[in-house]
């Protein structure tokens, strides 16, 4: 198993001021750290890399598409566009040595039409993410696709909805990444959601109910760590947390004493239970 710490608790600015994070990241003892790619030109990224390979730090990236990135769109361009942000956004997961580009991109995040989505929005998706997904092979780099839940998003906002997705995508390069989070507002139980997904999974997010420390809230690990378990996962494992930093995730009060605490005790938390 390997252990992960996304970057979204220091907020939506990814670039070099976050180097002394970094090293306290590595101090604390995670292997690597998920970097969520909202900067496209790969040049951005040639010193954040350097840096992480300074400190042995592995990568994977994220990536989101906003109400203006639309692959599920009537509108040609506006999807023709998204797939060429999403390739743009594999070329900078290549300069950072990422070998898996995670996130709910099959659709826009707090986009909303008040039904649910049409069979045209569903088979434009496919269609969409299947260009992305031979891109990505072509880097040697897999999708891990992600639902969120349906405050968030609507086309796909549970494990039945993603799967079939998945599996109606029908290509090797389009995996499954899953978040507890979502599960949490979702699944009647998560540890059967992960149970389902099975081998599909390419990437795990452990996110507490309120975005705060693993371990600190309601949600049913002992659940959580055993479908890990029964499904022979070996893969990473990462935390993801919110903060006041982080504007569009409307968290305005802090949740925990300090990042670094939030670290130590979320590592700590989860490898005494994998």
């Amino acid at each position: 198993m390997k252990y992960s710490m996304n970057l979204l608790l220091w907020g939506n600015q990814i670039d070099d001021s976050l180097f002394p994070v970094l090293e306290k990241i590595k101090e604390i003892g995670f292997d690597g750290v998920e970097v969520p790619i909202f900067n496209t030109n790969p040049e951005h990224w040639f010193n954040f890399r350097q840096k992480l390979t300074r400190l042995d730090l592995a990568c994977e990236a994220v990536a989101i598409c906003g109400p203006d990135l639309q692959l599920i769109s009537s509108d040609e361009k506006v999807r023709r566009a998204t797939v060429e942000y999403l390739k743009s956004a594999l070329d900078c997961a290549l300069v950072l040595g990422a070998t898996k580009l995670t996130g709910p991109f099959h659709s826009a995040l707090g986009l909303f039409t008040g039904k649910p989505a049409t069979e045209a929005e569903w088979q434009w998706g496919i269609e969409g993410i299947r260009e992305v997904a031979d891109y990505a092979e072509s880097l040697d780099i897999t999708l891990g696709l992600e639902y969120l839940n349906r405050f968030e998003i609507y086309m796909i906002s549970c494990i039945y909805d993603l799967i079939r997705f998945v599996d109606e995508v029908n290509h090797p390069a389009c995996k499954i990444m899953f978040d507890t989070f979502h599960a949490n507002i979702e699944e009647k139980s998560i540890g059967d959601a992960i149970r389902k997904a099975g081998n599909r999974i390419t990437f795990i997010q452990l996110s507490e109910n309120d975005r705060s420390t693993p371990g600190k809230g309601n949600v049913n690990w002992e659940d959580v760590f055993q479908a890990i378990k029964d499904i022979q996962y070996d893969g990473w494992i990462s935390i993801e947390a919110f903060s006041p930093k982080l504007p569009v995730a409307n968290i305005w009060r802090k949740m925990f004493e300090s990042e670094e605490q939030l670290m130590v005790d979320g590592l700590s938390f989860i490898k005494k239970h994998i």
